[in-house]
Parts: C-alpha cells; sequence; structure tokens
C-alpha cells in the first residue's frame, strides 16, 4: 500500500506500507530515488501490524520495486502501473 502526503514545494511524503509478515523477512524498497541500494529503505515494524518506511519523493515519476530476505522482488499492487520495469507512482 502506498500512501501519499503533499509537503511544501513540489515535495511528496511517500509511506510504503506492508503487513508485518507478507513476505518473511526483511524488506527494503528500492528505487530510483535511492539508486536501486539495497537496505537505505528498510521498512521497520510498528505496533499496528503493518511494517513502514516513508521517503520525501519531488514531483515526478518513479520506480520502485520491494526486495526481501532471500533475493524475492516484487510490486506494490497499489502502484499507479507495474510494468515489465517494476512499479511506478506519478507524484
Amino acid at each position: 500500500m502506498l500512501k501519499r502526503n503533499r509537503l511544501f514545494g513540489r515535495k511528496t511524503r511517500v509511506t510504503f506500507l506492508l503487513p508485518m509478515d507478507q513476505p518473511n523477512g526483511v524488506v527494503s524498497v528500492v528505487g530510483d530515488f535511492n539508486d536501486w541500494i539495497p537496505g537505505r529503505h528498510e521498512l521497520r515494524r510498528r505496533s499496528n501490524g503493518t511494517r513502514t518506511v516513508s521517503v520525501i519523493l519531488p514531483e515526478g515519476v518513479h520506480r520502485f520495486r520491494y526486495l526481501a530476505t532471500g533475493g524475492l522482488w516484487f510490486d506494490d499492487d497499489n502502484a499507479d502501473r507495474i510494468d515489465h520495469h517494476g512499479s511506478l507512482i506519478r507524484l
């Protein structure tokens, strides 16, 4: 799930949210905003049964995917579009 909160100027806080145990293990969101480097934006466990990470992004189009323990790549069903390059959001 994606939550978007418009900030000052042309920036938006995007919160990437997943259930606590789907999939099991550590999950990072990787994309063009962090040079596709795993671990820079690792989702953290929350007391409400989810795990999240928030990233402030400039206006535009951004691509991302999730990377879980064991090399499992997956997309976000709530993205604006999903294609063979992964998930896409427009801000």
